[in-house]
């Protein structure tokens, strides 16, 4: 025969308590999404090569995943992503010597080459001497867009001529030394139609990016 003992009053809150105490313990359980951290940024000025280059674009990639989702980008009432209209200036010593310009659609790229074929005069007698092609290639990016700004990519590669000509040893003239410059900006912010310059050779020629950008008219939007 088993007699039935009922609980004594501080051993049923103890198990009221405990069983209070489970939802609880499975909330702090819960793991909270970690927030992203930004990819590091290349130096916006200096000078890269096409390996350096490609690293920031990919670092500027990794930087604006990685955004959070409430960053503003305008898109039109379908969801399709906007299109930007830019103006990039090629400065030279403060004289613009080049302009680009086009239509982009935000997650897209666009690659323009100009080119200027130039000759010189050398030796003491001034013959012509072989000419030179001076490109210059420019691939702009818009990354995000909205009313207000626009996020650029900008990779760059120009074939520059020293300001200097040599000469020599008898003083008769040589033609210029060309040389190779590659620059990459990860994500040049440009405020809706104001010029943000960048410096792309700080010296012998300074070479300056003058560049505007905002949103195309809905006329020309994807």
């Amino acid at each position: 025969m088993t007699l039935w003992t009922p609980l004594k009053p501080y051993l049923i809150a103890a198990a009221l308590c405990a069983g209070a105490a489970l939802p609880a313990t499975g909330a702090q359980a819960q793991t909270t999404p970690a927030t992203p951290a930004s990819a590091p940024v290349g130096k916006p000025n200096g000078f890269t090569d096409a390996a350096a280059s490609a690293a920031l674009a990919k670092a500027a990639s990794q930087t604006q995943a990685a955004r959070p989702a409430s960053a503003p980008v305008a898109v039109a009432p379908d969801g399709t992503p906007p299109s930007v209209h830019w103006t990039l200036q090629v400065m030279r010593d403060g004289q613009q010597i080049d302009t680009f310009d086009g239509t982009t659609t935000v997650g897209q790229a666009r690659t323009d080459t100009h080119h200027k074929v130039v000759s010189h005069n050398v030796g003491c007698k001034d013959q012509p001497a072989g000419s030179i092609d001076l490109q210059r290639t420019i691939t702009v990016s818009p990354l995000q867009a909205s009313a207000s700004d626009t996020l650029m990519q900008i990779e760059a590669q120009e074939t520059l001529e020293n300001p200097a000509a040599p000469k020599t040893t008898d003083g008769c003239k040589l033609p210029p030394q060309p040389r190779q410059v590659g620059a990459s900006h990860p994500g040049l912010n440009l405020p809706a139609g104001q010029w943000v310059n960048w410096t792309i050779v700080d010296k012998d020629p300074t070479i300056v990016y003058r560049v505007r950008a905002s949103l195309a008219p809905p006329s020309v939007q994807p």
